[in-house]
């Protein structure tokens, strides 16, 4: 069975074709898939009957139904956990901005790389999605609210660049004149820092905004943090950002979690701030969120604004994220893991 979400137009005319449909009809199913969201044949009433009942046993249609879903009272933040077609599960989150909507989607179930202080990764890593399900997450989401969703951030459940081809694929679609069109410059991509993949990226010359999970400033306490670093230190996770940077003309975002006694003392801002030196960056402080199992905690608002000024005072373009859904387990992996447990 063929996952036709995760098909491109050129291909599903390559597809149709095959069959003996006229070319038109790919744009007739594209449409329906991606513009309009559909999640069954049997809504696309301008395909003849025959041609649905061939998609129908040919082919399926990736979906993310909702399983759940948790709606913040302090900042209208909506939290899903999405149910795919196997019955395993994933996250999205839906911000509102004075921009419009933006989703933070998932591209994997579970995830490999084992960060000390993410939810997403406790419970193991599953599979990876396919671009259909990445679209789907946005299309039931978009419908649920009744609103167009107009910004990706690839920062759920998952390492997208480990599921590069999907993920590309992914972004291929959503950008799509033809589709959704979003803007590539509305798209952010989060890695913990995959540098040869980082560099492939930057060789596709797609204007996204990269932003790296960098989380500390020394390759001891890194290696401690995220395992990822044992296999690409700083040094060459920065020249591979220095690369993409050259190559796109795009800021790269450094997120950086702050973990009380941790990786918030000034030594470590200090050295960041070198970190950040010769290339247009970006440094987005992040509270640490409390998970049960990892005994992490964040500094109080005056520490942490005290590492931001000293970053700042240091000619670093540092903010601190501002906390969303904090009243329904809206940070990556939560929702997931409280579901497993029940």
């Amino acid at each position: 069975m063929t996952d036709i979400r995760s098909l491109s137009q050129g291909e599903l005319e390559d597809l149709l074709t095959q069959w003996g449909q006229p070319r038109y009809r790919a744009g007739q199913l594209f449409d329906w898939l991606h513009k309009k969201g559909a999640d069954s044949f049997a809504e696309m009433k301008n395909l003849p009957a025959a041609l649905r009942e061939q998609l129908a046993g040919e082919c399926f249609i990736a979906t993310a139904a909702v399983e759940r879903k948790l709606v913040s009272q302090l900042d209208g933040t909506v939290k899903y956990l999405f149910r795919l077609r196997d019955g395993e599960m994933v996250e999205g989150v839906v911000m509102r901005y004075k921009h419009g909507l933006s989703i933070c989607l998932s591209t994997q179930v579970g995830c490999k790389m084992g960060c000390s202080f993410c939810a997403s990764t406790l419970a193991g890593f599953v599979r990876s999605l396919t671009a259909g399900e990445m679209l789907a997450q946005i299309y039931t989401a978009s419908r649920d609210l009744g609103e167009r969703i107009g910004n990706v951030v690839l920062m759920g459940i998952g390492e997208p660049l480990d599921n590069y081809e999907q993920v590309l694929r992914f972004i291929r679609n959503v950008t799509s004149p033809k589709g959704l069109d979003l803007s590539p410059r509305h798209i952010t991509l989060s890695t913990c820092g995959l540098c040869d993949q980082i560099r492939r990226l930057a060789d596709e010359q797609l204007p996204i905004t990269l932003s790296i999970s960098l989380h500390a400033p020394f390759d001891e306490m890194r290696d401690r943090l995220m395992p990822v670093n044992r296999r690409y230190n700083i040094a060459q996770l920065l020249d591979a950002c220095r690369y993409y940077s050259e190559k796109t003309g795009r800021r790269v975002s450094f997120e950086y979690t702050l973990i009380a006694g941790v990786n918030d003392t000034p030594a470590c801002a200090d050295r960041l701030a070198q970190l950040c030196r010769g290339f247009l960056s970006h440094v987005n402080l992040i509270p640490v969120n409390a998970v049960e199992e990892t005994g992490y905690t964040h500094g109080s608002e005056r520490e942490i604004r005290a590492f931001q000024e000293r970053l700042v005072r240091q000619g670093v373009n540092a903010t601190v994220r501002r906390t969303l859904g904090a009243d329904i387990s809206a940070a990556c992996g939560q929702l997931r893991r409280q579901e497993q447990h029940n």
